[in-house]
């Protein structure tokens, strides 16, 4: 009884049921997807040797959510949450199965990879609002939310930790098929654990107006106000530059380390150390007051981590930098997501958590095709160095801007309970 007592007060969200199968379900399915995007850029650098090529799968399955997720967006509003998500889910085992059998029957080739990123991007441009919204449907209280989210990035940061080093051993050992294999039935997992919730009808919107209006209107809303400006366009600037990483890490192991897909392996789960340091601190945290300074002082950590890293020649101090790529990269992320997702009316929830979904994972296929070109013309080394520059300008300039920011989301904060209209 204690110790249950304790997890109700370290981590309220766990309280609600709804939470706790979402919880276990997602926990298990983001280790597979985690291997699987562990094998992909090693197969696709193993077939083709390009650095280019590797922006090009990484653009080809990011894509599609910059293009769509504002439809998406406009789907969630009017449709189940609930429902959306079984559905993405089906068709995710698919592609992924489908992965895997052209990969064991080694008939495998990269156009068959790049048509199957995009299918898995079509999917994305859905799932993610939807999944981004159906968190506030989750939790029982409201007050619980922002642990709810926290707890999301550290269980997805904790897959990234175990879900690239196991990849790399099974890459290592056995073949990258497997890890696809092992993902797509990991999805079963989720399924069950959708079905089994108790989910309370949503209020979804009652509009004859068409998508196109509707997204008209979701972009108004969203750009319209500062705070929520300022959030998106922070996480698209460090998803285009600070996270062209990804696809060059392998170059960077390969390469630079002269290392294997263990190497790989090691290297994306250091960055899931520190991601999963930055979650869990995040998930300790009492209120959500603080965050905005935490999020614009983010570009500046991860740029430290890049530039670091781009010049190293020795493994354990390129492992030691990742860290801090993986911590600020969560920072944006969590902390960001839970501040946009306290400020914004649930009516344009969805449309608002699709603009998240195209300047976070929209952007970033944008960055792998521009960070693929550029290692190209001037190496992976000086490409890193200039993003990490980027991101470090971008953070001086939003820390500038943060006082103005915050006094305008001091009468929401007002308003729902978080501070008193009595604190200056």
């Amino acid at each position: 009884m204690k110790t249950q007592t304790q997890k109700q007060v370290l981590l309220p969200a766990l309280r609600s049921r709804n939470y706790r199968l979402f919880f276990a379900g997602q926990g298990i399915s983001l280790i597979g997807t985690w291997m699987t995007q562990t094998a992909t850029i090693w197969l696709v650098y193993s077939l083709t040797q390009s650095p280019l090529m590797l922006g090009l799968v990484g653009f080809s399955s990011q894509i599609p959510s910059f293009i769509l997720a504002p439809f998406g967006g406009v789907f969630v509003d009017r449709f189940s949450r609930h429902r959306t998500l079984i559905g993405t889910q089906i068709l995710s085992m698919i592609q992924s199965l489908a992965l895997a059998i052209l990969a064991l029957t080694g008939v495998i080739h990269i156009w068959h990879i790049i048509v199957l990123s995009l299918f898995q991007g079509i999917i994305s441009a859905f799932d993610a609002p939807a999944r981004q919204a159906f968190v506030v449907d989750l939790v029982e209280r409201q007050e619980d939310l922002a642990n709810a989210i926290a707890i999301n990035s550290t269980m997805f940061n904790g897959a990234r930790l175990v879900g690239p080093a196991i990849g790399g051993l099974l890459v290592a050992g056995v073949g990258a098929a497997y890890c696809f294999l092992i993902d797509g039935l990991s999805y079963i997992a989720v399924i069950i654990a959708l079905l089994a919730m108790r989910i309370k009808p949503q209020k979804t919107i009652a509009s004859m107006s068409n998508p196109l209006q509707q997204i008209k209107e979701g972009f108004l809303y969203a750009f319209g106000f500062a705070p929520i400006r300022a959030l998106l366009l922070l996480s698209a600037l460090v998803s285009f530059f600070g996270l062209q990483y990804t696809v060059l890490v392998p170059v960077f192991a390969e390469k630079i380390l002269q290392g294997s897909a263990e190497t790989l392996g090691f290297l994306m789960a250091a960055s899931g150390v520190g991601a999963l340091a930055g979650g869990i601190y995040l998930a300790s945290r009492k209120s959500i007051l603080g965050l905005g300074r935490l999020i614009v002082v983010e570009p500046a950590i991860l740029g430290i981590g890049l530039i670091t890293f781009s010049l190293s020649r020795y493994l354990p101090l390129s492992l030691f930098t990742m860290l801090f790529v993986g911590l600020g990269t969560i920072f944006q992320v969590a902390a960001g997501n839970t501040v946009l997702q306290t400020i914004v009316e649930d009516e344009k929830r969805g449309r608002v958590m699709s603009l998240l979904t195209m300047s976070f994972l929209g952007t970033i296929p944008l960055g792998n095709l521009l960070g693929g070109a550029l290692a190209d013309l001037i190496g992976a080394t000086n490409t890193l160095i200039i993003d990490g520059v980027v991101c470090i300008l971008g953070s001086i300039y939003f820390m500038k801007k943060l006082p103005s920011l915050r006094q305008l989301i001091r009468p929401i904060y007002v308003e729902i309970g978080i501070i008193s209209s009595k604190v200056h």
